[in-house]
């Protein structure tokens, strides 16, 4: 089992002795962690379809990056399902590992992901109807399973894991971020509902989702400076894990975007204007924090390039929460009329393609050649 203070090492290792059809078998290691790949890819489509401008082509890019997101997480969540059929002790062995449970928040993280994505651009290829029925689901879907994971996971780090001090990564943060990712993408449903009650509702419970989520972070992310402080670097295949605290950064900053676009006629004034501003007065500062993080993330990553670090699933760190930098971004845009935002976003997106490229080609050459598949040593 790989706990926080291991590389993530794999080799490839002869297949476990257990039971089932070769498939089976060959999804025994397969953790909630590659859900991230479905995060990472879904969001270089919805960040993409905000960006400045009318590039010839770039929408079409985006909805064909969705609908590979979509497939994926079909492809996951069968193989997934293999995985609890077939391998229960792996399966309840993750819940038990502290370097592993938190993952499960980026089960709903990629259902939200790939829900929203529907609305953004989805409905372009499957119809506004099929885009909102969709979403429904998997925003129905990805919000139980990210509020369970807040508690849950917290839980069983109190109440079973056995954490030393130097363990803290990160990772923890995932399960309490979920929630978040509920309140920047659940706005997208609001003008789908019957006026009245029915939207003010979702929007405000999104709201509420924004507060349990930043506040759970501002709990969880002292533990983890001071590790690094104290305990010096991460260990070298979890360093990329530091761009996971752009996460609750550039998605709070996009959530109270989202709240200050549909708010007007859904929220009675004055709150539907205390909304805009909200959106300005916290997303510059945030945004502002999340670049500082970005520059001292970015050190810490070619530091330990420099010293060997290869390949491995957490590389999946430089996509999603970088594209959530990139919708904060635009949400600023929109909120204050400045170019410089643009031009921030347009940067931060090409960023994110070339981290997404990069782990997107590795993990398929990965896959291919049955590494990351192998028993972890």
């Amino acid at each position: 089992m790989v706990t926080a203070a291991q590389p993530l090492t794999l080799r490839k290792a002869g297949t476990p002795r257990t039971s089932g059809t070769p498939r089976a078998v060959a999804v025994r290691h397969l953790g909630p962690n590659w859900y991230a790949s479905v995060m990472g890819t879904a969001i270089v489509a919805t960040a993409g379809a905000g960006l400045p401008g009318d590039v010839p082509g770039l929408r079409t890019v985006c909805t064909a990056v969705w609908a590979l997101s979509l497939a994926v997480l079909v492809t996951l969540l069968a193989a997934r399902a293999l995985h609890w059929t077939h391998h229960r002790d792996q399966a309840r062995a993750h819940l038990l590992d502290p370097a592993m449970a938190p993952f499960y928040g980026c089960l709903s993280m990629a259902l939200l992901a790939v829900g929203g994505g529907a609305l953004v651009v989805g409905q372009d290829w499957i119809g506004t109807g099929a885009a909102v029925a969709l979403d429904a689901v998997l925003f129905t879907a990805g919000t139980v399973v990210g509020l369970v994971a807040a508690v849950a996971v917290p839980y069983l780090m109190v109440v079973r894991h056995r954490i030393e001090p130097g363990q803290a990564t990160p990772v923890w943060l995932l399960p309490l971020v979920a929630p978040m990712v509920s309140a920047a993408l659940g706005p997208l449903l609001v003008p789908h509902l019957p006026s009245g009650q029915a939207q003010e509702t979702l929007l405000l419970a999104c709201f509420a989702m924004f507060g349990l989520s930043l506040l759970a972070t501002f709990l969880m992310l002292p533990v983890i400076f001071a590790r690094l402080i104290t305990g010096g670097p991460l260990p070298l295949a979890l360093t990329p894990t530091l761009f996971l605290v752009l996460g609750p950064l550039g998605q709070s900053t996009t959530a109270v975007g989202k709240f200050a676009d549909f708010a007007p006629g859904v929220v009675p004034a004055p709150y539907d204007q205390g909304f805009g501003m909200l959106a300005v007065l916290y997303g510059v500062p945030v945004t502002g924090f999340a670049l500082l993080w970005l520059g001292l993330a970015t050190a810490m990553v070619l530091r330990a390039r420099r010293r060997g670090m290869g390949f491995a699933m957490t590389w999946w760190a430089f996509t999603f929460p970088v594209g959530t930098c990139v919708t904060g971004a635009e949400g600023l845009a929109r909120h204050t009329g400045l170019v410089a935002f643009d031009g921030l976003a347009v940067a931060l997106y090409v960023l994110l393609v070339a981290a997404w490229s990069v782990a997107a080609f590795r993990t398929a050459r990965g896959l291919l050649s049955g590494e990351l598949l192998a028993t972890p040593r």
